[in-house]
């Protein structure tokens, strides 16, 4: 036990040893109902309007919620960050608790799409981890919990023996032969993982070279997958109509339990390190049970029992005790110091480079027909 807890521990270092954890870089108003004399809310019914990734939190932790609370949970679902953001810039309002990933958190906050809502104050704060607490998008955690963190790699079926020897990101482009390739459809994941197959180090994620830019677009126009879709691939490798996807390590976690031939691929390129999080949005018609929602979202047993349900690690301190055992021994959760060694943060580029992934993107998009 002693062993694997530290090998969990190190999944949370190399959150620091890849750069994530340095601190760098209601009405009309937004306020809804919220308290205005600075103590923390106390429930008292009414709904919380939860804007998630699709099949990310357990519906039986939502009961247990509206069960201890009185406080009702709608839920409305999202496939990638770029949708959720371009919902919230569209003046999409309504929602009370959104759950952007690390670089679309810096983005809400310097478009001033989320509200302060001062995480660093809630009774539950002291759980955060100590290593997700200074984190670049949020210095001090005051717009932002922790939910779920990982990496994007690819799941392949080894029964296939083509699909088992996939190493790389390179060989996951040329793939497609296989007839059996599935894809998220998230361009920044799409896109940064072409740029690393024609050979863009880490480091260079966010260029705005447009050469490279013309080299990963020259490699997706080849690229003609199956399947592009962030929703449902657990079920589709599960079933085998797909054998190789580019996937979540949590969804990887999910479809080994069911098929143990799935095994989980760390690219040779390198691949990227993620951290989810709860936000309140600028808009945001129940403050207070937004900020009981994720409060209670932050306790170490919600926590486990998110992390049970998803598949992922979380950032909340004491959530080990009550998570499943087959988590703490997954090298697709639990990251050896080779597979460390791989993980990158998930690229914070500028609007310039956006613009260019975008473009890439939306290209290879068409061009599927």
């Amino acid at each position: 036990m002693g062993n694997r807890m530290k090998r969990r521990a190190s999944f949370i270092a190399a959150i620091a040893a890849a750069g994530m954890v340095l601190a760098a870089c209601g009405g009309d108003s937004g306020a809804g109902d919220e308290n205005t004399d600075g103590a923390f809310p106390t429930p008292n019914g009414g709904e919380v309007r939860l804007y998630n990734w699709t099949d990310y939190i357990d519906p039986e932790l939502l009961k247990e919620f509206t069960e201890e609370t009185g406080i009702k949970v709608v839920l409305d679902t999202f496939d990638s960050n770029e949708t959720m953001l371009a919902k919230l810039q569209a003046g999409g309002t309504g929602y009370d608790v959104v759950v952007p990933s690390d670089y679309a958190v810096k983005q809400m906050i310097d478009l001033g799409l989320a509200i302060d809502i001062k995480v660093n104050t809630f009774p539950n704060a002291g759980n955060i981890k100590d290593n997700l607490v200074d984190v670049y998008w949020d210095p001090g955690r005051s717009y932002s919990a922790p939910y779920m963190y990982g990496t994007t790699g690819i799941a392949v079926n080894t029964k296939n023996a083509d699909a088992a020897a996939i190493k790389s990101w390179k060989d996951f482009f040329a793939a497609d032969d296989l007839t059996a390739v599935d894809v998220l459809k998230d361009q920044t994941e799409v896109v940064s993982a072409a740029l690393r197959a024609v050979g863009v180090p880490t480091v260079d994620l966010c260029t705005t070279d447009k050469t490279k830019y013309a080299a990963a677009q020259k490699l997706l126009e080849n690229f003609k997958p199956k399947i592009i879709n962030s929703d449902g691939g657990i079920e589709r490798m599960t079933k085998e109509s797909s054998i190789v996807r580019m996937a979540w390590n949590g969804s990887a976690h999910r479809m080994t339990v069911e098929v143990p031939e799935i095994k989980y691929v760390y690219p040779a390129e390198g691949l990227n390190l993620w951290a989810d999080n709860f936000v309140v949005p600028v808009g945001a018609p129940n403050v207070d049970n937004a900020k009981i929602f994720i409060n209670w979202m932050m306790g170490a047993e919600a926590a486990a029992k998110a992390s049970n349900f998803s598949g992922y690690d979380n950032g909340i301190k004491g959530s080990d005790a009550f998570m499943d055992e087959s988590l703490k021994t997954d090298p697709a959760v639990v990251m050896s110091a080779e597979a460390t060694a791989l993980a990158s943060p998930t690229p914070n580029c500028d609007l310039e480079a956006r613009d260019l992934y975008t473009e890439v993107f939306t290209t290879w998009i068409t061009s599927q027909g």
